[in-house]
């Protein structure tokens, strides 16, 4: 790219603004222009705004360090700097529905890692590796809000992409029924132990909402676009359970599967290693070369061995038999980063193959 797109992060205070924030600081395609956050910490330097609340084991872009934060809520001089922007603002489902809108209306796509959107008819709701075609259903939201190059773009919950990419590299086998428990990270829900203690040597068996995001979500990323607004797919049907752990990052799921059509355990694997995707062949610079590895060992994958694999934006899988009672025809374990490929790093993703096929451009 001759040129870097201008880029804002909304909400990039928090965790996953600032995953942002060190993904963004040296990246090929987008230069960050605007960090921007609620009023508490506009006027601020982004050091002075984050104080002691930086997450990462990252230090602090030195950059990004000295940029003046700014108020979301100036919609307006905000577009008017960048060519985009990235959105994990924390604020209540109305008011991120609304803010997000309102970018989109002054002509400025939205890429936004937070669920308000993910169910709006005409949002597409993407893993690039599996379904940038959703993509296409922009130019119907376009149509509903009156603009030319504004929109809004969304990716999936992070507890899913530790085994939806396997349902999708089966898809000819036609997954019928999936149970599936998660395991997941404290960072999921913006903490790490320091701010969270109570979690070490404990689990917490719910975190609100997620049951229901993991049942449903995977069924829109499968579906397919009718009349306007992107259907979800009749099957698999997906039963879900989701509990808190005592791990910083990565998202672990066991997971039973019954096929319509019954593969070998040797199709599955080939499957799963062969996937591949348009990020892989456009190159996108946040892509892993090789998106799914299934690991032979039976005590991998691992958090603390594996959950960086391709720099987080992989996912690692492994344990995979058939299901001894039957019940079920196999049985895995997946694990995939949650900030990285399951938040921040899948939204960069989407934003390079939003790029890639012409959707977002310079002002």
């Amino acid at each position: 790219m001759e040129k870097k797109l201008k880029v804002g992060i909304l909400g990039a205070t928090g965790m996953v603004g600032q995953r942002f924030v060190t993904l963004l600081a040296e990246h090929p395609w987008f230069d960050i222009c605007v960090l921007a956050a609620s009023s508490r910490s506009a006027g601020k330097t982004y050091k002075e705004a984050v104080g002691d609340k930086w997450k990462l084991d990252v230090p602090m872009p030195e950059k990004v360090a000295g940029m003046v934060v700014r108020n979301i809520t100036e919609v307006e001089a905000i577009s008017a700097d960048v060519d985009f922007v990235f959105s994990a603002v924390n604020m209540t489902k109305e008011e991120i529905r609304a803010i997000e809108e309102e970018y989109a209306k002054a002509e400025t796509p939205v890429v936004s890692n937070n669920s308000a959107h993910r169910w709006t008819k005409d949002v597409p709701m993407v893993v690039p590796e599996i379904n940038p075609e959703h993509f296409a259903i922009i130019a119907a939201q376009k149509e509903r809000l009156g603009t030319k190059r504004g929109f809004i773009a969304v990716k999936p919950n992070c507890s899913i992409q530790s085994y939806v990419p396997c349902l999708a590299a089966w898809k000819e086998f036609e997954p019928t029924k999936v149970v599936v428990s998660t395991y997941q990270a404290i960072s999921g829900a913006g903490k790490t132990f320091a701010d969270w203690p109570e979690m070490v040597g404990n689990v917490i068996p719910y975190i609100g909402g997620e049951e229901e995001k993991s049942e449903d979500e995977p069924r829109k990323v499968l579906g397919h676009i009718e009349g306007g607004e992107i259907v979800k797919s009749e099957a698999p049907i997906i039963s879900a359970q989701c509990i808190r752990v005592p791990v910083l990052n990565g998202h672990t799921a066991t997971v039973s599967v019954s096929f319509a059509k019954k593969p070998t355990k040797e199709q599955l694997i080939e499957k799963l290693v062969a996937f591949s995707g348009e990020p892989q062949k456009r190159n996108l610079p946040s892509a892993p070369a090789q998106f799914v590895r299934y690991m032979e060992e039976d005590n991998r994958p691992q958090v603390k061995l594996d959950v960086d694999y391709a720099n987080g934006m992989g996912v690692s899988i492994g344990r995979l038999r058939e299901d001894a009672t039957g019940l079920f025809d196999f049985k895995f374990v997946g694990l995939s980063h949650n900030t990285l490929r399951g938040a921040a790093g899948g939204a960069v993703e989407c934003a390079e193959m939003l790029v890639s096929l012409g959707y977002i451009t310079a002002k």
